[in-house]
């Protein structure tokens, strides 16, 4: 089992930025963890991860409209940021998923 970066500030970009609503990052994040925590249970398997990131990134499309019901929306830097994360994570766990198929499902 090896736990995750604890010195690594998820989604740091999006917290600094007032644009996003700090209660929202804090949904993207919680959504993060699900992956983090699946990866530090020990779990190797590749299409494990591959569908726990989509059911992630799922969640994360369905908080769109709640972005933007409150100013905001996922967008350049916001993508940028989440995939920045999930790049660092993979890489972290030394797992073997291109981001770009992390992200698969992703509609912003």
């Amino acid at each position: 089992m090896n736990a995750f970066d604890p010195n690594y500030p998820l989604l740091d970009d999006m917290y600094q930025d007032e644009y996003y609503p700090d209660f929202l990052v804090d949904k993207v994040k919680g959504e993060l963890q699900k992956v983090i925590g699946l990866l530090e249970s020990g779990e190797r398997n590749t299409e494990v991860i591959q569908d726990k990131l989509d059911e992630v990134v799922c969640a994360v499309n369905g908080l769109q409209e709640e972005f933007e019901e409150n100013d905001s929306e996922i967008e350049t830097v916001a993508r940028d940021c989440i995939g920045e994360t999930v790049s660092y994570i993979l890489e972290w766990f030394d797992v073997p998923i291109d981001i770009e198929e992390a992200l698969r499902e992703r509609d912003w």
